[in-house]
């Protein structure tokens, strides 16, 4: 490993991309973004950087699959991934555990809490005995713990709170996850003669429909409402840099 450790960004937006070289500029850590997993996976191939960051929603690969290549790769699987998801849920968590990923962190997230984590991964990396469990380990073990015996259910611990940091210091909105509905069973109509039955089962079917639409009505306003606040986070921190620079 290099004197400097090398930390390899992946996100498709060019402002993060900044703020992320920004942030690890006073940490003696380099850091090489890349816009697409395409490249960056090219790249790190021949590069063999120390961490990886990539974002989950990206317009090519997503971020499992390069957390995957990475980690079936002979020569890389030894390289710690860290995956960035504005929604953090069970299916996210599981996801990332199928894929070994090392770390999942949540956006928005404080850029020290990075940081932080980076710095952990590579602390890891440098001692010989067999490194506690990670972050994302302990995350994904609360997501998957079992209900107590008594069957009251178990409050899920938060997946790595971000912490306060002089680097930035914007608070992160709470997750919200989506939950579509539940149509209930419709029963099953006594014959009474065919047509009285094709009736029935053709009131289920738009019953049905009806329910599938607003589900995915529901899921696009939800997308719609990650993405303007991720939006707002990034105009957030693009003026606090920006403040910074000019003192």
């Amino acid at each position: 490993m290099s004197t400097t450790p090398t930390v390899v960004f992946i996100d498709d937006s060019a402002t993060m991309r900044e703020v992320i070289k920004i942030a690890f500029r006073r940490e003696n850590i380099e850091v090489v973004a890349y816009p697409d997993a395409a490249t960056a996976l090219t790249n790190i191939e021949q590069s063999k950087p120390d961490v990886v960051i990539t974002d989950v929603i990206m317009p090519d690969k997503d971020g499992y699959e390069v957390c995957q290549s990475i980690k079936q790769h002979p020569k890389l699987n030894g390289t710690p991934v860290i995956l960035m998801s504005g929604v953090v849920n069970r299916a996210v968590a599981e996801k990332a555990f199928s894929v070994k990923a090392d770390e999942l962190i949540r956006k928005p997230f404080q850029p020290q809490d990075l940081i932080t984590r980076v710095k952990h991964l590579l602390k890891s990396d440098h001692e010989a005995s067999a490194p506690a469990p990670t972050n994302a380990a302990a995350a994904l073990s609360s997501i998957f713990a079992a209900p107590p015996a008594n069957g009251s259910a178990a409050k899920p611990k938060p997946v790595a709170a971000p912490q306060a940091s002089a680097a930035a210091d914007f608070p992160a909105p709470p997750v919200s996850s989506f939950s579509a509905p539940v149509p209930t069973a419709t029963p099953t109509p006594v014959p009474i003669n065919g047509a009285a039955t094709i009736s029935a089962n053709a009131s289920s079917d738009v019953t049905k429909l009806r329910v599938e639409i607003a589900r995915l009505e529901g899921l696009v306003k939800k997308l719609q409402s990650e993405l303007a606040a991720e939006r707002e986070y990034v105009r957030s921190l693009e003026e606090h840099f920006k403040t910074v620079q000019q003192q």
